[in-house]
């Protein structure tokens, strides 16, 4: 494969900033890409070797673009992950003054992030969504747009002046990144891990989204985002984008899969890797049976029985 990497562009966007703090992505070609569709499939057909792209931030949780994408498709998987903290600059022309902004430009995703210093500051500017952040940058550029919330280190590369500076609803914002590529044997488990599954029940019935989260509830594994997305086959049918603390070669964790392949309709792994904050699992305590090692016990016990030397 080609030693690139995809993302969402064009320069200039919080996805690039995050990418470049891998350390593989100096020895990549960093290729933007208009779109997340398009930059994972680029991954799909092999014109790049993985693809970085955001999946969730802290203000309104999973970005469905990207869960969307790996929820269809031919399968791809995640094996890193990055956080960045974001804050927006208003970006205009130079010689704009805030009086003069009548329409401002941004992803979607931001503009829950800055809801509120919109209606404060500018409440009657006409929202227009972009691409990315520095598209909308770029659009104003252009004269198609009077403003756009980006970082302010895209400001010099399109020509642009911040008119205002740490703009944030929320204090210390995040967005989550991801790099996926194509499917493959994990990364040894660190300690400090996250699995990503989606899940599609086999029917609609009392109880079914219990009976998913039980498989985790009764192992000891700990949920970090669950969000339901819809399949396309009509109005209340959902599947499930999990991740979940631990790695598949855990014995928890692995025998929650094994559950949850045994009840669902359909899995798709998405992977294991690293978390962001290398901070170890929540396991429960072990009095309540979900440690590794007892797990392993009872299953040693087990063949001792069906062995007859119990």
């Amino acid at each position: 494969m080609p030693a690139s990497y995809a993302y969402l562009g064009p320069q200039g966007t919080f996805t690039e900033v995050a990418l470049r703090t891998l350390p593989e992505a100096a020895t990549r070609e960093l290729i933007p890409y208009v779109s997340v569709q398009s930059a994972l499939d680029a991954v799909r057909t092999g014109e790049a070797e993985a693809a970085f792209v955001p999946i969730e931030n802290s203000v309104e949780g999973g970005i469905t673009t990207t869960l969307d994408e790996l929820v269809a498709g031919a399968p791809l998987m995640i094996y890193r992950e990055v956080l960045l903290s974001i804050t927006f600059a208003l970006l205009v022309r130079p010689g704009t003054k805030l009086s003069d902004i009548k329409t401002v430009s941004a992803h979607p995703a931001a503009q829950p992030q800055v809801r509120n210093w919109l209606k404060k500051h500018l409440p009657d500017a006409h929202w227009e969504s972009a691409a990315s952040n520095a598209d909308a940058a770029r659009l104003v550029q252009e004269g198609q747009y009077d403003a756009a919330f980006a970082g302010e280190f895209a400001a010099a590369r399109y020509g642009l002046e911040a008119l205002e500076t740490g703009i944030h609803d929320a204090e210390n914002a995040q967005t989550r990144f991801v790099l996926v590529g194509r499917p493959a044997r994990p990364a040894a488990p660190t300690g400090a891990d996250k699995t990503s599954v989606v899940l599609w029940q086999r029917d609609d019935h009392p109880g079914g989204l219990r009976d998913l989260l039980g498989e985790f509830a009764t192992r000891g594994i700990n949920l970090m985002l669950l969000q339901s997305r819809p399949t396309g086959a009509g109005i209340g049918n959902y599947c499930f984008c999990i991740d979940a603390e631990g790695h598949i070669s855990d014995r928890r964790v692995a025998e929650a899969l094994m559950g949850l392949k045994r009840i669902c309709l359909q899995v798709r792994y998405l992977g294991s890797y690293p978390r962001a904050d290398m901070r170890p699992g929540d396991v429960q305590p072990p009095r309540l049976g979900t440690s590794d090692e007892e797990f392993v016990t009872a299953a040693d016990w087990v063949a001792r029985c069906q062995d007859g030397r119990f």
